[in-house]
């Protein structure tokens, strides 16, 4: 058949059109959206609703037939007072129709196949009947759903009424878009209310296959169509009834009805089979990269770690072909700089516990001039609390070492009769891991006195307090000479002497290894986790020698830089992969 042979020539196009994600999903693979899958589901539906995706059957009853049996049970309704005569529907006009249909075919309306929107009648208040709320309406093709059980008495005035065998869709956004549809079945006596944000049809007749008219609503053209229609204000738009009713239908025999259907459903259960592969497939590249990049973080020595090398880079182009390779390999490598593995060690640099000695010193002198003030002193670091051996040449130190931690503008403070002054000032958001986002900087009113207590000078560390895991603990430098303040749910580290490259300190406060002690030190709520000054002091920090630190940092600058442009690469390939999903549809339906 066509569409099996569509399938089966362009499998690597549906499969390896991928798109990566905003925000991440569950596992290794949930960063990405299956692309080629999502654009071939939606080509079969426009095939079927087309009717392109079975043959005709020149034996089948024509539409036309049908839709005259159709308007004689509707005739019946009305004589027997079941439902209200309608006015005359204007006929669709050759503009309206938006494709040329197959023969036996017939455009029409939902508005002539079925009741819109119509009631209920149950008698008794202790009645128990289903409730269906917007989030128990799925988006699956098949319009399951779930409900809840009321008493008739608690829900019988103001929601939507249905009952089993009608066919409901979502007319607000987002979920009319996402294609939140049902059809109901199985409900509790027959009977439901849900959600006012519905427009249910009720078919007036057996000739009606309700899950291919479920097929139409859910089709490209419909939902497109449907959302260009939309009224209301932002957030809060609808689809009309009006559309909903008269919006052309391509009508096909009942015998062609139950086939599409049928044909539909097997291509549906094909295409969660690539889907399902697609997944298992990129979860188990991304392990088997974990894999192969954990052998190089446990390389014992330099031998070692360059023997694992060889094996990676033998194979480099194929384990890194996805964003999430890439990124795993950026990780291995800034796990590789901190832990001294990334450059070998020289001998004849100065070790860090000769420049570890004259920060003390400089600290000390600080505190004497009352520059800084003297904390009560924290217990050394312990063995367990060190999370890898160091090489020769480098010492474990607190953080509050080699750092002067400042807190920052408390909000919400009362400053009434003082003289204020409106400045910028750092909120979590403008710290991110590694990087600033100014693309918003809010200005706050302080004392004029607080203005050089506050300020953030180029080469200051700024440490996020908290927020949700990824938030706590985040760490960049402040690059700019102009003048910033920090809030204080950002601490400011101003590193104490010259000795210490506060690029270095960034780089191993965002590695793993602070990001577990942040995870394991943090007062934890649901979801969220933040750090206290006290802890932040007290965050183990490996420091290399002066000359060995400036290496690393260029080393891992190449890295990333090379990095960035893997990614950019990759990116690429996708989106000519995504446009070449996008042709593909378009060619088969046109």
């Amino acid at each position: 058949m066509v569409v099996e042979k569509l399938i089966v020539e362009h499998i690597d196009t549906w499969t390896t059109a991928l798109q990566t994600r905003s925000t991440a999903g569950r596992g290794s693979s949930g960063k990405i959206d299956l692309y080629g899958i999502k654009k071939l589901r939606e080509l079969i539906l426009e095939l079927a609703v087309r009717g392109k995706l079975v043959p005709q059957d020149p034996n089948d009853e024509p539409a036309s037939v049908l839709l005259e049996r159709i308007a004689a049970e509707k005739a019946e309704l009305v004589k027997q007072g079941k439902i209200k005569k309608q006015k005359p529907l204007p006929e669709i006009s050759e503009e309206e129709k938006p494709f040329e249909l197959p023969v036996g075919w017939e455009w029409t309306t939902l508005n002539t196949l079925a009741e819109i929107n119509p009631k209920i009648d149950v008698s008794d208040d202790e009645q128990d009947i289903s409730f269906v709320p917007m989030p128990l309406i799925s988006t699956k093709f098949d319009g399951s759903h779930d409900f809840e059980v009321r008493k008739w008495k608690e829900i019988k005035k103001g929601y939507t009424h249905f009952a089993n065998g009608d066919i409901a869709i979502a007319k607000i956004t987002p979920c009319f878009e996402n294609s939140k549809a049902a059809i109901f079945s199985g409900l509790k006596n027959n009977v439901g209310v849900g959600t006012t944000e519905l427009h249910v049809a009720r078919p007036y007749s057996q000739a009606v296959n309700q899950q291919y008219l479920l097929l139409n609503f859910k089709s490209p053209g419909f939902l497109k169509t449907g959302e260009s229609q939309m009224t209301g204000s932002a957030g809060q738009k609808r689809v009309p009834r009006n559309f909903f009713e008269n919006y052309p239908l391509p009508f096909p025999p009942l015998q062609e009805q139950e086939r599409i259907v049928n044909n539909f459903t097997q291509l549906m259960i094909l295409c969660d089979q690539l889907e399902q592969h697609s997944l298992t497939s990129l979860d188990a590249h991304q392990q088997l990269v974990e894999t192969l990049l954990t052998t190089l973080t446990d390389s014992q020595n330099a031998d070692e770690l360059a023997e694992n090398w060889a094996r990676i880079s033998e194979y480099f182009d194929t384990l890194f072909t996805t964003e999430a390779s890439i990124d795993a390999l950026k990780q291995t490598i800034l796990q590789l700089a901190v832990m001294g593995k990334l450059v070998p060690q020289d001998p004849n640099d100065e070790p860090a516990s000769e420049l570890l000695k004259r920060i003390a010193q400089e600290k000390a002198q600080l505190v004497k001039d009352g520059k800084i003030k003297k904390q009560k002193p924290l217990p050394p670091i312990s063995d367990e609390e060190k999370p890898f051996e160091l090489p020769e040449g480098w010492e474990w130190c607190l953080f509050e070492d080699v750092v002067d931690i400042q807190s920052g503008i408390t909000k919400g403070r009362n400053l009434a009769n003082r003289k204020l002054i409106s400045i910028p000032y750092l909120r979590v958001a403008n710290v991110q891991r590694g990087y600033l986002d100014l693309s918003e900087v809010k200005e706050i009113d302080i004392p004029e006195e607080e203005k050089d207590k506050y300020h953030v000078i180029k080469g200051d560390l700024l440490i996020t307090e908290g927020g949700d895991w990824d938030t706590v603990g985040r760490t960049t430098v402040w690059c700019h000479d102009w003048y910033i303040a920090n809030q204080n749910h950002v601490f400011k580290g101003r590193i104490i002497g010259q000795d210490i490259d506060p690029y270095w300190l960034e780089t191993y406060m965002n590695s793993p290894y602070s990001r577990d002690y942040f995870a394991s030190a943090s007062k934890q709520t649901t979801n969220l986790a933040s750090i206290n000054k006290t802890q932040l002091r007290g965050c183990p920090v490996a420091i290399p020698p002066s000359n060995e630190a400036e290496k690393i940092m260029l080393k891992l600058n190449d890295f990333n830089k090379l990095c960035e442009k893997l990614k950019l690469q990759i990116q690429s390939t996708q989106q000519t992969q995504l446009h070449l999903a996008d042709a593909l549809t378009d060619a088969a339906i046109n």
